[in-house]
Protein backbone atom coordinates (compact mmCIF):
# COMPACT_ATOMS: atom_id res chain seq x y z
CA UNK A 1 0.00 0.00 0.00
CA UNK A 2 1.01 3.24 -1.13
CA UNK A 3 0.18 6.28 1.09
CA UNK A 4 0.65 10.64 0.80
CA UNK A 5 0.85 11.86 4.45
CA UNK A 6 0.48 15.38 5.03
CA UNK A 7 1.51 16.92 9.03
CA UNK A 8 4.31 13.98 9.77
CA UNK A 9 6.69 16.51 11.53
CA UNK A 10 3.82 16.63 14.27
CA UNK A 11 3.69 14.83 17.34
CA UNK A 12 1.32 12.46 16.57
CA UNK A 13 1.82 12.97 13.03
CA UNK A 14 5.13 11.24 13.35
CA UNK A 15 3.86 8.27 14.89
CA UNK A 16 1.48 7.90 12.59
CA UNK A 17 4.41 7.77 9.56
CA UNK A 18 6.43 5.12 12.22
CA UNK A 19 3.14 2.90 12.45
CA UNK A 20 2.32 2.98 8.49
CA UNK A 21 5.48 1.67 7.88
CA UNK A 22 5.49 -0.69 10.45
CA UNK A 23 2.47 -2.38 8.50
CA UNK A 24 4.39 -2.43 5.46
CA UNK A 25 2.65 0.42 4.08
CA UNK A 26 4.92 2.51 2.07
CA UNK A 27 4.87 6.34 3.42
CA UNK A 28 5.46 9.48 1.10
CA UNK A 29 5.39 12.62 4.03
CA UNK A 30 5.05 16.18 3.09
CA UNK A 31 5.97 19.15 5.30
CA UNK A 32 5.87 23.04 4.89
CA UNK A 33 9.43 23.96 5.27
CA UNK A 34 12.67 23.11 2.61
CA UNK A 35 14.58 21.09 5.15
CA UNK A 36 14.53 19.78 8.80
CA UNK A 37 17.01 22.79 10.09
CA UNK A 38 14.46 25.32 8.95
CA UNK A 39 11.80 24.36 11.85
CA UNK A 40 12.77 26.29 14.68
CA UNK A 41 11.67 23.72 17.39
CA UNK A 42 14.51 21.42 18.26
CA UNK A 43 11.35 18.85 19.39
CA UNK A 44 10.07 19.42 15.94
CA UNK A 45 13.42 18.56 14.49
CA UNK A 46 13.87 15.79 16.33
CA UNK A 47 10.76 14.40 15.34
CA UNK A 48 11.54 14.96 11.60
CA UNK A 49 14.77 12.66 11.91
CA UNK A 50 12.13 9.93 13.35
CA UNK A 51 9.89 10.94 10.13
CA UNK A 52 12.79 10.02 7.84
CA UNK A 53 13.47 6.48 9.26
CA UNK A 54 9.73 5.66 8.42
CA UNK A 55 9.13 7.92 5.27
CA UNK A 56 10.17 9.20 1.39
CA UNK A 57 10.00 12.96 3.24
CA UNK A 58 8.98 15.62 0.46
CA UNK A 59 9.92 19.00 1.76
CA UNK A 60 8.65 22.34 0.87
CA UNK A 61 5.04 22.01 0.09
CA UNK A 62 1.51 22.71 1.75
CA UNK A 63 -1.69 21.24 1.37
CA UNK A 64 -3.65 21.93 -2.57
CA UNK A 65 0.16 24.35 -3.38
CA UNK A 66 1.31 23.32 -6.96
CA UNK A 67 3.99 21.36 -5.71
CA UNK A 68 1.36 19.49 -4.21
CA UNK A 69 -0.39 18.44 -6.77
CA UNK A 70 2.49 18.14 -8.95
CA UNK A 71 3.68 15.18 -6.39
CA UNK A 72 0.22 14.05 -6.37
CA UNK A 73 0.80 13.62 -10.09
CA UNK A 74 4.71 12.88 -10.27
CA UNK A 75 5.13 10.61 -7.46
CA UNK A 76 1.28 8.48 -7.55
CA UNK A 77 -0.60 6.69 -7.74
CA UNK A 78 -1.16 6.49 -4.13
CA UNK A 79 -3.85 3.91 -2.37
CA UNK A 80 -4.68 6.57 0.15
CA UNK A 81 -4.24 10.42 1.00
CA UNK A 82 -4.35 10.91 4.69
CA UNK A 83 -4.51 14.62 5.41
CA UNK A 84 -2.95 15.06 9.14
CA UNK A 85 -1.67 18.21 8.73
CA UNK A 86 -4.45 21.42 9.34
CA UNK A 87 -3.76 25.33 10.51
CA UNK A 88 -3.17 25.56 13.83
CA UNK A 89 -1.42 28.91 14.31
CA UNK A 90 -2.49 30.42 17.94
CA UNK A 91 -5.27 27.49 18.31
CA UNK A 92 -5.34 28.19 21.53
CA UNK A 93 -6.48 31.35 21.12
CA UNK A 94 -10.33 32.92 21.41
CA UNK A 95 -9.07 35.00 18.26
CA UNK A 96 -8.17 32.39 16.24
CA UNK A 97 -9.07 32.69 12.66
CA UNK A 98 -11.15 29.98 11.60
CA UNK A 99 -11.80 30.98 8.03
CA UNK A 100 -7.80 31.49 7.33
CA UNK A 101 -7.65 27.92 8.91
CA UNK A 102 -10.53 26.34 6.56
CA UNK A 103 -8.93 27.66 3.73
CA UNK A 104 -5.71 26.15 4.87
CA UNK A 105 -6.88 22.68 5.52
CA UNK A 106 -8.74 22.81 2.30
CA UNK A 107 -6.85 24.74 -0.21
CA UNK A 108 -7.70 23.33 -3.72
CA UNK A 109 -9.43 20.12 -2.76
CA UNK A 110 -11.19 19.88 -5.49
CA UNK A 111 -8.28 19.64 -7.85
CA UNK A 112 -6.64 17.68 -5.28
CA UNK A 113 -9.71 15.11 -5.16
CA UNK A 114 -9.97 15.20 -9.05
CA UNK A 115 -6.26 13.88 -9.29
CA UNK A 116 -6.85 11.35 -6.46
CA UNK A 117 -9.60 10.44 -8.66
CA UNK A 118 -8.25 9.93 -12.06
CA UNK A 119 -5.23 8.41 -10.87
CA UNK A 120 -7.53 5.48 -9.44
CA UNK A 121 -7.08 6.42 -5.74
CA UNK A 122 -9.96 6.21 -3.60
CA UNK A 123 -9.27 6.32 0.31
CA UNK A 124 -8.74 9.50 1.83
CA UNK A 125 -8.27 10.22 5.40
CA UNK A 126 -8.58 13.28 7.80
CA UNK A 127 -7.80 13.55 11.29
CA UNK A 128 -9.89 15.20 13.49
CA UNK A 129 -10.56 16.01 17.31
CA UNK A 130 -13.14 14.98 20.25
CA UNK A 131 -13.31 18.79 20.68
CA UNK A 132 -15.19 19.21 17.71
CA UNK A 133 -18.79 20.00 18.10
CA UNK A 134 -20.36 16.67 17.85
CA UNK A 135 -18.06 14.51 17.92
CA UNK A 136 -16.96 12.24 20.70
CA UNK A 137 -18.97 11.18 24.05
CA UNK A 138 -19.54 13.52 26.69
CA UNK A 139 -21.52 16.25 28.86
CA UNK A 140 -23.28 19.83 27.76
CA UNK A 141 -24.78 18.72 24.29
CA UNK A 142 -21.21 18.15 22.88
CA UNK A 143 -20.69 21.65 21.74
CA UNK A 144 -17.27 23.07 20.11
CA UNK A 145 -14.37 23.87 22.47
CA UNK A 146 -13.15 26.57 20.69
CA UNK A 147 -12.53 28.49 17.44
CA UNK A 148 -10.31 25.99 16.40
CA UNK A 149 -12.15 23.20 17.26
CA UNK A 150 -14.99 24.64 15.26
CA UNK A 151 -12.47 25.13 12.16
CA UNK A 152 -11.53 21.43 12.13
CA UNK A 153 -15.67 20.60 12.02
CA UNK A 154 -15.95 22.96 9.20
CA UNK A 155 -12.56 21.45 7.35
CA UNK A 156 -14.24 17.62 7.63
CA UNK A 157 -17.73 18.77 6.59
CA UNK A 158 -15.91 20.38 3.25
CA UNK A 159 -14.11 17.21 2.78
CA UNK A 160 -17.42 14.76 3.15
CA UNK A 161 -18.56 16.91 0.42
CA UNK A 162 -15.83 16.89 -1.84
CA UNK A 163 -14.89 13.35 -1.18
CA UNK A 164 -18.57 12.32 -2.33
CA UNK A 165 -18.88 14.57 -4.92
CA UNK A 166 -15.42 12.48 -6.27
CA UNK A 167 -16.20 9.13 -5.54
CA UNK A 168 -13.56 8.74 -2.92
CA UNK A 169 -14.27 7.24 0.48
CA UNK A 170 -13.57 9.28 3.40
CA UNK A 171 -12.93 7.84 6.69
CA UNK A 172 -12.47 10.47 9.94
CA UNK A 173 -10.08 9.46 12.65
CA UNK A 174 -10.87 11.17 15.62
CA UNK A 175 -8.36 11.90 18.18
CA UNK A 176 -8.59 12.34 22.19
CA UNK A 177 -5.45 13.26 23.99
CA UNK A 178 -2.48 11.44 23.15
CA UNK A 179 0.44 11.39 25.16
CA UNK A 180 3.75 9.57 24.93
CA UNK A 181 7.29 9.99 23.70
CA UNK A 182 8.37 13.56 21.68
CA UNK A 183 5.08 15.25 23.09
CA UNK A 184 4.33 18.50 22.38
CA UNK A 185 5.13 20.15 25.79
CA UNK A 186 1.81 20.10 27.21
CA UNK A 187 0.12 18.36 30.41
CA UNK A 188 2.52 15.25 30.76
CA UNK A 189 5.45 16.58 29.87
CA UNK A 190 4.85 19.89 32.38
CA UNK A 191 4.68 16.47 34.78
CA UNK A 192 7.71 15.12 34.18
CA UNK A 193 9.15 18.77 33.87
CA UNK A 194 8.62 19.66 37.32
CA UNK A 195 9.32 16.66 38.90
CA UNK A 196 12.64 16.50 37.65
CA UNK A 197 12.98 20.02 39.27
CA UNK A 198 12.52 18.70 42.48
CA UNK A 199 9.03 20.34 42.71
CA UNK A 200 5.04 19.39 42.79
CA UNK A 201 3.10 19.91 39.89
CA UNK A 202 0.15 21.10 40.25
CA UNK A 203 -3.02 19.63 38.39
CA UNK A 204 -5.48 22.64 38.07
CA UNK A 205 -7.86 21.30 36.49
CA UNK A 206 -8.60 17.46 37.93
CA UNK A 207 -12.01 17.38 37.45
CA UNK A 208 -12.33 17.01 33.87
CA UNK A 209 -12.85 13.72 32.41
CA UNK A 210 -10.52 13.26 29.66
CA UNK A 211 -10.00 10.26 27.24
CA UNK A 212 -5.79 10.22 27.72
CA UNK A 213 -4.55 7.37 25.26
CA UNK A 214 -1.14 6.41 24.33
CA UNK A 215 0.18 7.63 21.04
CA UNK A 216 1.51 4.80 20.12
CA UNK A 217 -1.79 3.01 20.61
CA UNK A 218 -3.26 5.63 18.74
CA UNK A 219 -1.14 5.45 15.90
CA UNK A 220 -1.17 1.49 15.40
CA UNK A 221 -5.32 1.99 15.69
CA UNK A 222 -4.15 4.56 12.90
CA UNK A 223 -2.73 2.15 10.31
CA UNK A 224 -5.14 -0.64 10.48
CA UNK A 225 -8.04 1.84 10.04
CA UNK A 226 -6.44 3.27 7.10
CA UNK A 227 -5.39 -0.23 5.75
CA UNK A 228 -8.77 -1.17 6.46
CA UNK A 229 -10.97 1.51 4.58
CA UNK A 230 -13.41 0.68 1.92
CA UNK A 231 -12.31 1.79 -1.68
CA UNK A 232 -14.91 3.79 -3.46
CA UNK A 233 -17.50 6.37 -2.00
CA UNK A 234 -18.85 6.11 1.53
CA UNK A 235 -17.77 7.52 4.90
CA UNK A 236 -16.91 5.90 7.88
CA UNK A 237 -15.07 6.97 11.37
CA UNK A 238 -13.22 5.93 13.97
CA UNK A 239 -12.87 7.65 17.52
CA UNK A 240 -10.29 5.62 20.08
CA UNK A 241 -10.62 5.68 23.54
CA UNK A 242 -7.64 5.52 26.10
CA UNK A 243 -7.89 6.02 29.65
CA UNK A 244 -11.34 7.78 30.29
CA UNK A 245 -10.86 9.26 34.17
CA UNK A 246 -10.74 12.60 35.81
CA UNK A 247 -7.84 14.85 35.00
CA UNK A 248 -6.56 14.31 38.58
CA UNK A 249 -6.79 10.62 38.24
CA UNK A 250 -5.07 10.66 35.05
CA UNK A 251 -2.13 12.59 36.77
CA UNK A 252 -1.48 10.13 39.51
CA UNK A 253 -1.64 7.14 36.75
CA UNK A 254 1.33 8.83 35.20
CA UNK A 255 2.93 9.39 38.37
CA UNK A 256 2.62 5.43 39.36
CA UNK A 257 3.74 4.68 36.02
CA UNK A 258 7.04 6.60 34.97
CA UNK A 259 7.95 6.92 39.21
CA UNK A 260 8.71 3.31 39.84
CA UNK A 261 10.14 3.26 36.35
CA UNK A 262 12.45 6.20 36.91
CA UNK A 263 13.04 5.68 40.73
CA UNK A 264 11.93 9.08 40.97
CA UNK A 265 9.08 11.14 43.75
CA UNK A 266 6.26 11.68 41.94
CA UNK A 267 4.01 14.06 43.86
CA UNK A 268 1.02 15.57 42.59
CA UNK A 269 -0.96 18.53 44.06
CA UNK A 270 -4.60 19.08 42.83
CA UNK A 271 -6.44 22.45 42.60
CA UNK A 272 -9.84 22.81 43.92
CA UNK A 273 -11.54 23.24 41.01
CA UNK A 274 -15.17 25.35 40.87
CA UNK A 275 -15.09 26.95 37.28
CA UNK A 276 -15.57 24.71 34.33
CA UNK A 277 -15.40 26.63 31.00
CA UNK A 278 -14.82 23.70 29.08
CA UNK A 279 -17.42 20.82 28.97
CA UNK A 280 -16.79 18.96 31.98
CA UNK A 281 -16.79 15.60 30.24
CA UNK A 282 -15.64 14.63 26.60
CA UNK A 283 -13.81 11.78 25.54
CA UNK A 284 -13.80 8.76 22.41
CA UNK A 285 -16.43 6.17 21.25
CA UNK A 286 -14.24 3.64 20.18
CA UNK A 287 -11.90 1.16 22.54
CA UNK A 288 -9.01 -0.30 20.77
CA UNK A 289 -8.29 -4.05 20.70
CA UNK A 290 -4.87 -3.63 22.17
CA UNK A 291 -4.31 -7.67 21.17
CA UNK A 292 -5.27 -7.72 17.50
CA UNK A 293 -3.29 -4.19 17.25
CA UNK A 294 0.23 -5.71 18.83
CA UNK A 295 0.19 -3.14 21.59
CA UNK A 296 1.82 -3.60 24.77
CA UNK A 297 0.72 -1.08 27.65
CA UNK A 298 3.47 -2.07 29.69
CA UNK A 299 5.97 -1.56 27.14
CA UNK A 300 4.27 1.65 26.30
CA UNK A 301 5.30 3.10 30.02
CA UNK A 302 8.55 1.50 29.22
CA UNK A 303 9.11 3.96 26.71
CA UNK A 304 8.12 6.93 28.06
CA UNK A 305 10.21 6.53 31.04
CA UNK A 306 13.59 5.80 28.70
CA UNK A 307 12.70 8.93 26.50
CA UNK A 308 12.61 11.01 29.78
CA UNK A 309 15.28 9.28 31.35
CA UNK A 310 17.70 10.17 28.18
CA UNK A 311 17.02 13.58 28.42
CA UNK A 312 18.00 13.77 31.39
CA UNK A 313 21.41 12.43 30.21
Amino acid sequence: MKVLLTGASSFTGMWFARALSQADVQVTATLTRGSAAEYPEAQRRARIVEVERSANVAYGMRFGDDAFLELLREAGPFDALCHHGADVTDYKSPDFDVARAVANNTHNLRPVLRILADSGCKRLLLTGSVFEGGEGAGSQGLPHFSPYGLSKAVTAEAFRYYAAEAGISLGKFVIPNPFGPHEEPRFTAYLMRTWRAGEVPRVQTPAYVRDNIHVDLLARAYARFVRELPVGPGFCKLSPSGYVESQGAFAQRFAREVGSRLNLACPIEEALQTEYPEPRIRLGTDVPDAQVLGFDESRAWDAIAEFYAAQTG
